[in-house]
């Protein structure tokens, strides 16, 4: 079984900067390729960004290429979002998520585990 533990979301104000963490334990953390989505309130549940099991391969939203960087330490079972220049329609609870092995994927339906969320919320 696979327990993921996202942290570090808070209030922020427009233009701040955030970094969201994700704690994984389980099972091999290393080999499988890793994701963050978020739900807005009243939205449906949508695709930040996701990586690849070794880290170097990266996908993105267009709604936040530029402004935020998902990373991996495999050697801490952590995966991060760094999150610049934060926007009030960024506010939504951000989760995250184990994907399939090794090869990062933007579709929510290959993820088959998720963690409780974290909730960030910018305001103007």
């Amino acid at each position: 079984q696979v327990q993921l533990v996202e942290s570090g979301g808070r209030l922020v104000q427009a233009g701040e900067s955030l970094r969201l963490s994700c704690a994984a334990s389980g099972r091999a953390f290393s080999i499988h390729a890793m994701g963050w989505f978020r739900q807005a309130p009243g939205k449906e549940r949508e695709f930040v960004a996701a990586i690849n099991a070794s880290g170097s391969t990266r996908y993105y939203a267009d709604s936040v290429k530029g402004r935020f960087t998902i990373s991996r330490d495999n050697a801490k079972n952590t995966l991060y979002l760094q999150m610049n220049s934060l926007k009030p329609e960024d506010t939504a609870v951000y989760y995250c998520a184990e994907g399939p092995l090794f090869r990062a994927t933007t579709e929510m339906n290959k993820y088959e585990y998720w963690g409780q969320g974290t909730r960030v919320t910018v305001s103007s």
